[in-house]
């Protein structure tokens, strides 16, 4: 018989699984995710299949019959297949049990019910059944669907023995409220759940840094990452994992005098730069442009509140949070570095006279993650006066004007001195020494200056000109 949920399993694999279910003698069923997204509209490539039995050896039927090349994983139980572009994992129901000390579970062979009670969500423990006697029936003990239609993240059993038992689960939830939040329908956590993860929150502890670095990365590349922050925060879990955010929190009044909340802040310009860019890093560098702010803060009573060099101070803490949370230590920890260093930069361009010889060295020193950091700048623009914000684009227009014309005229993005060491010494026969990186700095500075222009023509000219100051003669 038919069913209300037939059209979400006529993909071929789905036949393919119920008839190696019937000669098998076992069942199998569609489980989380997939349903999920089936629900919700949303395409999905990624099907987890659950059998009660072996998944590794129904795998490998279902791989016979496909014709498909399928990937083993014995340490999990679990098997991959590739096939109409979808990504099919099978997995053997199961029950699990937990050690407080660890987050990997005693695992046993069990049901399909066993196997729900072990998933994370409600929205997440649902399940198409793949029998032919009903095949495409609603499998949802926990009321997901409901969940689902009301946005609501809810645990199938207590919540404090799902977190207790698995610590990522917190992370999940907050990721799973923000990911699959819209402007018509914002997901909540439930208040039982949210006082739960509050009770929890040290048990983050147990989790390796690069399981919570890859949910916050997930976190940082939905819509609007701000409510991820938000959660998290919401529910302590924030100082376990980024303690400097933290302590952006919080407004400080001395003389009637307030600053603005750098969270929020932070987590404004967080969300501008989403709103235009799906670049990881980019986004990271929005989120700790200001983490410098606590460090230097000081209030004078002429001026107010001020945050003298805190981008200085902001990107010498960016290599210590990365390696807190076993980011990348290469060259996207120096891209974040330097925009977090640089953020200020064009701003500080903004409010001056915007001249040539700043244009060069803020070109000389962002070279081709320029276009990045005037993004990144232009989404720290969250000013509450809509006229210091109508003002300061307005300038910064003129910045983006100028950074075009220097730029076609002194081709300055990732510079390279026009006179190398090598020729140096060929032309003054000397060995490597001090002096060389002298005089290449001299001409440096004056390409950056405006006194001579980026080629090497009057580069070489300058050089034969300062030469004798540095006691050196040309070969003859």
């Amino acid at each position: 018989m038919p069913t209300v949920t037939a059209q979400y399993v006529q993909k071929d694999i789905f036949r393919i699984v119920s008839a190696t279910a019937r000669e098998r003698g076992v069942r199998a069923f569609a489980i989380g995710g997939y349903v999920r997204d089936c629900f919700l509209g949303r395409e999905c490539n990624d099907i987890d299949i659950v059998v009660e039995g072996s998944g590794i050896d129904f795998a490998r039927a279902v791989g016979e019959k496909t014709g498909g090349n399928v990937s083993y994983f014995k340490n999990f139980g679990t098997a991959m297949l590739h096939y109409q572009g979808d990504e099919i994992e099978f997995v053997g129901a199961r029950k699990e049990s937990y050690r407080r000390e660890s987050r990997k579970p005693i695992v046993e062979n069990g049901t399909l019910r066993d196997d729900q009670l072990r998933r994370d969500f409600t929205i997440n423990a649902m399940a198409f059944s793949l029998q032919e006697e009903d095949f495409g029936a609603l499998v949802d003990p926990f009321g997901g669907i409901k969940d689902l239609c009301e946005g609501i993240i809810r645990t199938p059993l207590d919540p404090d023995t799902t977190y207790s038992d698995d610590p990522l689960r917190m992370l999940r939830a907050v990721r799973f409220a923000t990911k699959l939040s819209t402007p018509e329908l914002e997901f909540t956590i439930v208040p039982e759940s949210i006082r739960s993860m509050q009770g929890m929150a040290s048990r983050l502890e147990i989790l390796s840094k690069e399981r919570i670095a890859e949910e916050l990365n997930k976190m940082l590349l939905c819509s609007r990452p701000s409510m991820a922050f938000r959660l998290l925060d919401e529910t302590g879990l924030l100082p376990y994992i980024l303690p400097q955010l933290s302590a952006l929190k919080g407004v400080q009044t001395i003389e009637g005098r307030g600053h603005k909340d750098i969270f929020a802040h932070t987590l404004a310009v967080l969300d501008n730069v989403a709103a235009v860019s799906d670049n990881l890093w980019l986004r990271w560098a929005a989120l700790l442009h200001d983490i410098g702010k606590p460090q230097v803060k000081k209030y004078d009573p002429a001026l107010g509140w001020t945050f003298h060099g805190h981008d200085i101070a902001g990107s010498k803490m960016v290599p210590a949070i990365f390696a807190g949370l076993k980011l990348p230590l290469d060259d996207k920890l120096k891209y974040v570095r330097k925009l977090v260093w640089l953020h200020m930069r064009p701003i500080a361009l903004v409010d001056e006279e915007v001249t040539d010889s700043a244009v060069r060295r803020l070109l000389f020193d962002a070279g081709d993650d320029i276009d990045d950091l005037m993004t990144l700048c232009n989404a720290d623009i969250t000013s509450g006066n809509p006229a210091k914000v109508a003002r300061i684009r307005a300038n910064f227009e003129l910045v983006k004007q100028k950074l075009v014309e220097v730029e076609e005229k002194d081709a300055l993005r990732n510079f390279k001195n026009p006179v190398s060491g090598e020729y140096i010494m060929k032309v003054y026969g000397i060995e490597p020494c001090n002096t060389i990186g002298k005089i290449k700095e001299y001409i440096k500075e004056a390409i950056l200056e405006g006194e001579i222009g980026n080629n090497f023509e009057e580069a070489d000219a300058l050089m034969r000109k300062i030469a004798p100051s540095f006691g050196l003669t040309e070969c003859k």
